[in-house]
């Protein structure tokens, strides 16, 4: 069945009644829990239902929001939270943006998609028209930045000759059909073939809504391409507003930089690599500061005239190494070490270090209390924590222990 949203792409509005509405859930696409609602089938719709690469629609059925629109066999099935009788007459809204957004992109596929092939051999495998951009993936395992650059030249070029789009729609048995680009039809398909033609250019056989005129596209920018599957090629594009909106994010990011770096958009990199290098010098520094104090702390320790059999320390800057060196330094043939690293209350680092029987027993039960996984071997006992509150509770397990093994006790 063609809807009338693939008769005319350009309503906005439209009456229909309403033929059946039964009780379902509707699982969202982000995920979460199922959505109560109804199942709505009208004798006709200006919703498109999701197909041949493009997103639904979504719209009012009355003052009711469609969730969603999917094709059933010949009939496109609305989603609505509230019943709606059958036989009543209801009158559709579109969501005008979103639809002609999904027109631009769509149609602008069809002219990348022939342009690539009549320039290069390249044929469309597949496409994705995505929330913020759009991937055709191309039987070839590359594209040069030449291609890239001339492929967008040329599409843009056919954009400004204004040519025309049309919408036909053939018998199932008509000769013309095999002379058609496609990718086949789907197995429930039933009635007339819709081929869109881009005048002189390519005819297509498609589902979707798309413009009449290639100058309603405005503008393609190819943004590059990414390594596909089976060794294909993705190019990613934008079609129409979606290049005007990446335009104005990129001027707002350069306006944001400007005040930030104190400089003028062509400095902006070089500023930035100056950034980085201060910044890598200054961690490089700060490394070796932390390796002097871990130092420094396990002396002082070692330099007191009676030594503690357990050493307890905690620091909000530092490290594996950090921990490291201080039992080293210290060594672990008779005190016992409890280190950690990290936010006082929250995720960091620890290592349980000292004799080699006393950390084994011990390494698990310090990682349950401060909820966290670790691993060691040799007196050593280290790993992830996300509950650095709970390091009390760990100095009093290990003092429990040392007073529990002392001569004294």
């Amino acid at each position: 069945m063609v809807f009338q949203c693939q008769r005319d792409s350009w309503a906005r509005q439209f009456a229909t009644r309403v033929v059946s509405c039964r009780a379902a859930e509707l699982r969202p696409e982000g995920g979460g829990e199922p959505v109560r609602g109804f199942q709505v089938v009208l004798e006709d719709t200006i919703l498109f239902p999701e197909g041949g690469g493009q997103p639904d629609d979504r719209g009012l059925i009355g003052d009711a929001p469609v969730l969603r629109v999917t094709r059933r066999g010949p009939e496109a099935v609305h989603f609505v939270q509230e019943a709606l009788e059958p036989g009543a007459e209801v009158l559709l809204s579109l969501d005008w943006d979103r639809r002609f957004d999904h027109m631009q992109q769509h149609s602008g596929q069809h002219l990348i998609t022939a342009i690539a092939e009549h320039m290069y051999g390249f044929k469309t495998t597949s496409w994705e028209l995505g929330h913020q951009r759009s991937v055709i993936e191309l039987d070839t395992p590359s594209m040069t930045a030449e291609q890239i650059e001339a492929l967008e030249r040329s599409v843009n070029e056919k954009i400004r000759e204004r040519v025309p789009v049309v919408v036909r729609e053939l018998a199932a048995d008509d000769p013309e059909i095999e002379r058609v680009r496609s990718r086949g039809l789907p197995d429930d398909h039933v009635g007339p073939v819709r081929v869109v033609d881009i005048e002189g250019i390519d005819s297509n056989m498609c589902c979707g809504t798309h413009v009449s005129n290639l100058s309603d596209l405005q503008v393609i920018k190819l943004l590059g391409t990414e390594k596909g599957k089976k060794n294909k090629t993705n190019l990613v594009f934008l079609a129409g507003n979606r290049v005007l909106k990446s335009i104005e994010q990129s001027h707002s990011t350069e306006k944001a930089l400007t005040s930030l770096l104190k400089n003028g958009p062509a400095e902006h990199i070089e500023a930035v690599k100056r950034l980085q290098s201060s910044v890598k010098l200054l961690q490089k520094n700060n490394l070796n500061l932390l390796r002097d104090i871990a130092v420094l702390i396990a002396r002082d320790f070692k330099n007191k005239p009676v030594q503690s059999q357990l050493f307890v320390l905690h620091r909000k800057e530092g490290d594996s190494e950090f921990m490291n060196i201080i039992a080293n330094e210290i060594g672990s043939e008779e005190t016992l070490l409890f280190l950690t690293v990290g936010d006082e209350k929250e995720a960091g680092l620890f290592l349980l270090a000292g004799p080699v029987e006393a950390v084994g027993n011990l390494g698990p039960r310090v990682a349950e209390l401060l909820g966290g996984k670790g691993a060691g071997k040799r007196g050593r006992f280290q790993g992830k924590a996300t509950k650095m509150s709970q390091r009390g509770e760990v100095q009093a397990l290990l003092q429990e222990f040392i007073s529990c093994r002392s001569p004294e006790a």
